[in-house]
């Protein structure tokens, strides 16, 4: 993560593979959070497009919410932001961890 540099590039590479901008990224006024656009802003911040606090405010989403997007994708990918599935894959992390 490029959190603390002043220089950022002007695209990175999106969850699915396609460039991702600043134009790209969702409007901040959405509230409806659906898998894809929930892995674009993590995408957006793991490649330095965006820092964490920018975020946080262009979103108005707290940091226990948009790091468990962070975890989902880190253990899971973007099946892991699936809210219909999440105890499933908390479970599934878990068995992994215990072997």
């Amino acid at each position: 993560m490029i959190e603390n540099s002043s220089i950022r590039p002007d695209q990175v590479i999106g969850p699915l593979g396609e460039p991702l901008t600043l134009a790209d990224l969702p409007p901040p006024d959405t509230t409806r959070w659906v898998v894809r656009r929930k892995a674009e802003v993590v995408a957006a911040v793991n490649g330095g497009l965006l820092t964490v606090d920018e975020v946080l405010e262009r979103y108005n989403l707290t940091l226990e919410e948009f790091a468990s997007w962070q975890r989902a994708v880190d253990r899971s990918g973007m099946q892991g932001l699936r809210v219909t599935r999440i105890q499933h894959y908390r479970d599934l992390y878990e068995r992994q961890l215990k072997y």
